[in-house]
This record gives C-alpha cells, structure tokens and sequence, in this order.
C-alpha cells in the first residue's frame, strides 16, 4: 500500500491543531481511518515528524 502524502498529512495535523474537532470526525472529513489520524497526530507529538515510517526490513517473499 502506497504511503498518505505529506500534504493530506499535514492538513490533518493543522486542522486537528485549530481547534474544535474530533479525530473521529477529521477521518471522515479526510476520508481516511481514524486509525491513521490518531497515529499521525501520535508520531507528530512524539516525534515532531508526520512522514511516513521508513522501512528497515524487506517483507519476505511468500
């Protein structure tokens, strides 16, 4: 699956920083799970970052 880009990313994290919305309902504005706003908005407050996580394995081939 191809990673969000980082424009819808940080439209995410600035409109859940302006104020009164939910993340359930920044999903469904988005259309994206919530799932994904929650970890974008977690990695944005942990590690000031919103990209992508990089890979350091290669998934094994079945």
């Amino acid at each position: 699956m191809k990673a969000y880009s980082l424009d819808l990313r940080q439209k995410v994290v600035d409109a859940y920083a302006c104020g009164d919305i939910s993340q359930r309902k920044l999903a469904k504005n988005f259309g994206v799970t919530l799932s994904f706003v929650q970890n974008v908005l977690k990695r944005h407050r942990e590690l000031g970052t919103i990209g992508a996580k990089v890979r350091t394995e290669q998934t094994p081939t079945k």
